[in-house]
């Protein structure tokens, strides 16, 4: 049975059960659906519905239609509408026929020229919405109606012209109405602008900036997007595409009509409004696009078989807009309770046995008090010090949960200063060979203090997405503790790429492997991932011979060893498989050994729900968040071990009074200070063996 749910859960490609059902393709799942319920009816009720001809002109109109679709959902995305996408559509109809036809232009200029046209009406609707600051609706409601009036003054002029010539061009009529490997070359256009918009909405800079603006405009120009621009340059596009549609259909028509677009605008709304493009800004992919614009034109073909008056089919685009508005509008008000339960995916984790702890055996984790007389600095002056270090002069530094990073004046620590204020939770910290500070930030990435001046400036924020990951997980959400290897590199942990830092009991429910080493190499700006698939990375250190590193996974209990070069390079151990607790950080101890710090002990009831995801799926959805089982972190102590992953010895306050949470400890001149993310203070503990010249700073290389 144990096999059997190692293979269903432990081991499902890329998470399938959790991520699948979540965000993205949760939101997704709902027009996917749609669709095959609309095909299924149609199909039903026509005889003729699902035939080749019938298909082949689907997809013919999808590849026109779909191209002004993507126009409307990047306009969408940035928070604005663009009405007048019909007129613009119905102009560079008429134009590129007039090129071709009456001017006997070749293809490729003419396009151009159209496409340009294109363009300079967006440009408009741009300036107007993106710089002057007009009302979306109402500015493209007026150009709808110019660019409608210019199109009947130019088509009535040029129809006949138009009409009583016919251009001597295959390539022309290639685009119109050939085929492919039984596509139409129309759809195999769509269908390679579409994965380009893909990667540029999901990979590229230009789509995030646009997904910020329409998220939060203000929050977006406070981080010094051009705003304006952005909003304009979708306008630009939005033009664009539509002449792209135009031509598309000129090609294949070859005439144009007094009510070429009219009414188009409706359609292409009701599109991406029915795909899942939200209405607000901020939300909107290319799948959405293409899942609304096939439904629509199944239902707009699907009813003009029936023969279904088209006043009724414009009653029906109606309808579907009120109603894909109205779902949009109440989705995005619960969308938090039905992403926390379908979002959160358990998986199957069965842990050793725990070691003996018990006071009375013979074990190294024998519970003790040697940290029973600990002395405390600045109790009740800090909230959060998670991690602590000491530089050259011996001032220890701190993080608060203020996002600050706090500095104790030696010899006696009783006078504090703010040193630097980041903005996030510092969590991990350690100084490079030049006195600069690094500081992991909780939400924000790597950090430094820079030591002549104390500014603060961004390392990195991002690495390599994953291309087979179904959520972006480039950003990093949650840089724990970092060490810096001889050569310069800066090691860190990120402990989840699913949940952000006060998400940490749900991503400790999954117990899956969504954390991940990375890499930051100072001389060359370079971020790249070292190690992934890890459960909850936490504590990271350097080892003593400068070519590995010892890394601490919390849920799984275990320290682990990656060789990132040497004769080993790539070689991955586990040192320590059963750590009675969950471990945080790691640092070197003055004798050549290791310290690990842990924040909290197992149980056997926490321990039992790891091995059945099944459970814990139930639990999540039918009880609240704050009545989940989750890891004990009110007990914890330190330990030493030595690079073979013997441990040495341990140390405890039985009573739990001056240090009941411990997430790291430092030694620095023959002392251990000890840090803990929910106290509110600092230990000092004196090391009666240890070496009073010992500080914590980067190797030298061996």
């Amino acid at each position: 049975m144990d096999t059997i749910k190692k293979l269903r859960y432990r081991y499902w490609p890329d998470r399938a059960i959790g991520e699948l059902l979540a965000k993205q393709w949760m939101e997704t799942a709902v027009p996917l659906l749609v669709l095959l319920l609309v095909i299924a009816g149609f199909a039903s009720v026509s005889e003729n519905f699902l035939t080749f001809s019938s298909i082949s002109v689907l997809l013919r109109q999808s590849g026109e239609i779909g191209f002004i679709v993507f126009g409307m959902a990047l306009v969408l995305i940035v928070g604005g509408i663009d009405l007048s996408v019909g007129s613009m559509y119905a102009i560079c109809n008429v134009l590129v026929l007039y090129f071709i036809h009456v001017l006997e232009w070749s293809i490729f200029p003419a396009m151009g020229v159209t496409l340009l046209c294109g363009a300079l009406m967006g440009a408009v609707n741009g300036v107007l919405i993106g710089y002057l600051k007009l009302r979306a609706f109402l500015t493209t409601l007026v150009t709808l109606i110019v660019f409608r009036a210019i199109f009947n003054l130019i088509q009535f002029k040029w129809a006949v012209e138009i009409a009583s010539t016919i251009p001597d061009s295959d390539l022309w009529d290639e685009l119109g109405n050939g085929t492919v490997l039984f596509l139409p070359v129309s759809t195999w256009i769509f269908i390679i602008v579409a994965i380009l918009l893909h990667i540029f909405l999901t990979r590229m800079r230009g789509g995030w900036h646009m997904m910020a603006v329409g998220g939060s405009r203000r929050s977006a120009y406070n981080s010094g997007l051009p705003v304006n621009r952005i909003a304009a340059q979708a306008y630009v596009a939005s033009g664009v595409f539509a002449a792209v549609a135009a031509i598309l259909y000129a090609a294949r028509v070859d005439s144009s009509s007094a009510d070429t677009g009219m009414g188009l605008e409706i359609v292409v709304l009701a599109a991406a409004l029915l795909g899942g493009i939200r209405l607000g800004g901020g939300k909107g992919s290319v799948v959405k696009a293409v899942l609304g614009t096939l439904i629509i034109l199944i239902v707009t073909n699907g009813l003009r078989g029936l023969s279904v008056p088209a006043g009724y089919i414009r009653m029906s685009l109606a309808f579907i807009m009120i109603a894909a508005v109205t779902l949009d509008i109440r989705w995005f008000k619960n969308r938090g309770k039905a992403l926390s339960e379908l979002y959160v995916s358990p998986g199957y984790l069965s842990l050793p046995s725990a070691p003996d702890t018990h006071a009375e055996s013979n074990s190294p984790y024998s519970v003790n008090n040697k940290f029973g007389d600990t002395e405390l600095i600045g109790l009740g002056m800090i909230e959060s010090p998670e991690d602590v270090i000491l530089d050259e002069d011996d001032n220890l530094y701190c993080g608060t949960r203020h996002g600050d990073v706090m500095r104790f004046f030696a010899p006696d620590y009783k006078r504090m200063e703010l040193y630097a204020h980041i903005g996030g939770q510092p969590l991990g910290m350690a100084f490079d060979k030049s006195g600069n500070l690094y500081v992991c930030v909780g939400g924000m990435g790597l950090y430094c203090i820079k030591r002549n001046d104390r500014s603060v400036v961004k390392a990195t924020d991002e690495t390599g997405r994953s291309w087979l990951s179904v959520v972006d997980d480039s950003r990093l959400r949650l840089a724990d503790d970092l060490d810096i290897a001889p050569d310069g590199r800066i090691f860190f942990s990120e402990a989840t790429v699913r949940y952000e830092m006060h998400e940490w009991p749900i991503d400790s429910l999954e117990g899956r492997g969504n954390g991940r080493i990375i890499c930051y190499d100072p001389r060359t700006g370079r971020t790249h991932t070292v190690l992934k698939n890890l459960i909850f990375p936490n504590g990271v250190c350097i080892a003593s011979d400068g070519q590995s590193l010892l890394f601490a996974e919390s849920w799984a209990c275990r320290i682990s060893r990656y060789w990132f070069d040497g004769p080993n390079k790539g070689k991955l151990e586990v040192v320590i498989a059963d750590l009675p607790g969950y471990p945080d950080n790691i640092n070197r101890a003055s004798d050549g050994n290791y310290w690990i710090a842990i924040m909290g002990m197992r149980s056997p009831a926490f321990d039992l729900a790891m091995r059945s995801p099944a459970f814990r799926r139930r639990m999540v959805k039918r009880l609240g968040q704050d009545e989940w089982l989750a890891p004990n972190i009110n007990v914890g102590c330190v330990i030493k071990c030595n690079d073979n992953g013997q441990v040495l010895e341990s140390y405890w306050d039985r009573s739990g009074k001056n240090h009941p949470m411990i997430t790291s400890m430092r030694e620095h001149r023959g002392y251990l200070y000890l840090g803990g993310i929910s106290n509110n203070r600092i230990g000092r503990y004196k090391l009666e063996e240890a070496d009073p010249d010992f500080m914590q700073h980067p190797i030298e290389k061996v």
